[in-house]
């Protein structure tokens, strides 16, 4: 097939790996991928973002920034329309995000099924999280972006109950989860190797990987180390972001800071190395519509994994089984799992072979992933748009 692939992504967090390896998976099976995007950072480093969006965003009033955005609606169509008129490409991919509707619109002129991966509701999130000064345009954006789209593929089963509240018809959302890639992180060496290299013999390693914001809950790990953690254990926060410098200062005041190690942004390629360090991977907290990458990358190398026990969660974890789930409404779940793994070595043991056993039976790898995604594309493209109708891949359905 020849898929053109759309994003407006300029990072090199957990975004630009999932957009690499979408990539790079399409390609392995032969099919030909153009893509349109925004100039981005370097996506071989994990842990960062793109310093003049961040500029941009602080320098610019909301609104002004927000109308920016939905302005590079018509930069990202023109585009669009001008790569598919030489590429003639079967279907648009597009990952979606907030008053993007270029992918919308150029599917439509050009009639071409545009397959849109929602991995948030970024409406909601950024009025949440990040601020949002014009909540009934971007609700409005996000709507006719979803409603627009061919097939909207959902990272969770319940952000796929979200779109479908937001009138898009059930058989028009799949469930595509995040996967790994497995053959990158089979060359990691072995727990002890990396412990050495990292410095950490004979610790007992806690892990987290991404880039640090303050809802991750890391705040919550350190002060129980401070609390009632045995002095060998060693928490290695594999990453950087806006939350490092208030973790840092917090590990100093409850002086436990020498038994924290924050690596700062990590090279791609050096992340399964620090993974394999950890004897436990942790997930502390998690918005509950997410399919955190973290977790499927913790899960191919074999990791103990504690996080909190939720419906997003449960779709790939199972208590007791290939996790250690704790009740995140109790202020002390987080505590007694830690405690428990930590005093158990078998426990982590069993738990990490089976969360390893679990990526390829449930098929929770990039490859895996893009073979649904052409199988998809595939359907749509065998039908030809009739002529008149405003979305003539819905008789694919």
């Amino acid at each position: 097939m020849r898929i053109l692939y759309h994003h407006r992504t300029a990072s090199s967090d957990g975004q630009a790996v999932h957009i690499v390896e979408m990539i790079d998976a399409l390609r392995a099976l032969g099919h030909e991928v153009r893509v349109v995007a925004p100039a981005a950072a370097d996506p071989s480093a994990m842990g960062s973002e793109v310093g003049w969006v961040s500029r941009l965003r602080r320098a610019l009033p909301g609104a002004v920034y927000e109308l920016l955005e939905l302005a590079y609606s018509l930069v990202a169509f023109l585009r669009l329309l001008r790569v598919a008129r030489a590429f003639r490409p079967d279907i648009i991919y597009e990952r979606y995000n907030l008053f993007m509707l270029g992918g919308v619109a150029a599917a439509h002129v050009l009639r071409v099924p545009l397959l849109l991966e929602v991995n948030a509701p970024l409406a909601s999130e950024r009025a949440r999280f990040g601020g949002l000064s014009l909540p009934r345009l971007a609700h409005w954006a996000e709507r006719r972006s979803w409603q627009g789209a061919a097939h909207v593929l959902a990272v969770t089963g319940v952000l796929r109950d979200m779109i479908v509240a937001q009138g898009v018809a059930p058989a028009r959302v799949m469930v595509i989860p995040n996967g790994v890639n497995e053959a990158h992180f089979q060359r990691a060496p072995s727990t002890s190797a990396a412990k050495a290299r990292l410095g950490l013999a004979g610790r007992l390693v806690l892990g987290f990987t991404g880039f640090v914001r303050d809802w991750h809950g890391v705040d919550r790990v350190v002060r129980w180390m401070h609390d009632s953690a045995p002095s060998s254990v060693h928490l290695l926060v594999v990453g950087d972001g806006p939350a490092r410098a208030g973790l840092e200062t917090l590990a100093a005041e409850l002086d436990v800071a020498e038994r924290v190690t924050f690596t700062g942004v990590v090279e791609r390629a050096e992340v399964p190395a620090h993974v394999a360090a950890f004897d436990i991977a942790l997930q502390p907290a998690v918005v509950g519509y997410a399919s955190p990458l973290k977790l499927f990358e913790y899960m191919a190398l074999g990791k103990a994994i504690v996080a909190p026990r939720q419906p997003n969660v449960e779709e790939v974890l199972i208590d007791g089984s290939n996790a250690l789930l704790f009740d995140a409404g109790n202020a002390r779940g987080l505590q007694v799992a830690l405690e428990r793994l930590v005093g158990d070595a078998a426990l982590r043991s069993a738990l990490g072979a089976e969360a390893a056993r679990t990526i390829s039976r449930q098929g929770f790898s990039w490859r895996e992933n893009a073979r649904r995604v052409v199988a998809l594309g595939e359907r749509y493209a065998q039908h030809a748009p009739p002529a008149g109708k405003r979305y003539p891949w819905r008789s694919a359905d």
